[in-house]
């Protein structure tokens, strides 16, 4: 009884997983059929009068400058994660390890400024980024992207290396390491899975 149950259970999960699999892959599998698919058979539910195109594809690569699109986002794209990263981790390593005047003060700072919606300082960071010559440059966008996502992933990443033992930062004092070293050789390799969810 208890292994029918138990296979049931598993029947159970396995068809929830492929419930949700079909849930998220089925848009997606539609959207890439419809990119081969002329305009006026779209929506069409019936195979016999669909006719697939590149067309769309065609018009894509020849009529717009996709490829400097994607350069542009691949550069944007690797710029912040590498920025991001830096500033992130030292930043969490600082405020989970040091002991200074004001810290509460600072991660509470950080915290209230998660509350407020991006959109709230739209019009104060165009006029900072117009006042700097920033406007329609790699900088400015950098600017946005890296300052938006710091408060948050610095309270993510501190939570992290909160968890490591302070044990380990000992140990490695008494071996002579100095602080540089503990972050750079103890905790940055310990920290890899919240280090990779941050650069994703």
């Amino acid at each position: 009884m208890n292994r029918l149950a138990e296979k049931l259970g598993t029947l159970l999960v396995y068809l929830f997983l492929l419930l949700n699999a079909l849930l998220v892959l089925g848009p997606v599998a539609w959207t890439i059929l419809a990119s081969f698919k002329r305009g006026n058979n779209l929506f069409s539910t019936s195979f016999s009068d669909i006719t697939f195109t590149l067309d769309h594809y065609r018009a894509l690569f020849t009529d717009t400058p996709y490829l400097d699109w994607y350069i542009n986002t691949l550069i944007l794209a690797t710029a912040n994660m590498g920025i991001s990263l830096i500033v992130v981790t030292m930043t969490a390593y600082v405020f989970s390890r040091y002991r200074f005047k004001g810290k509460r003060n600072v991660m509470m700072g950080i915290l209230v400024l998660q509350m407020f919606p991006a959109f709230l300082s739209m019009t104060a960071i165009y006029i900072l980024l117009s006042k700097m010559n920033l406007i329609d440059t790699y900088a400015g966008l950098l600017f946005v992207y890296v300052t938006g996502s710091l408060p948050f992933m610095t309270w993510l990443v501190k939570g992290y290396f909160d968890a490591l033992p302070t044990s380990l930062d000992e140990a490695a004092k008494i071996d002579g390491a100095g602080h540089m070293t503990i972050f750079l050789e103890i905790i940055l390799p310990l920290a890899r899975p919240i280090l990779v969810f941050v650069a994703l």
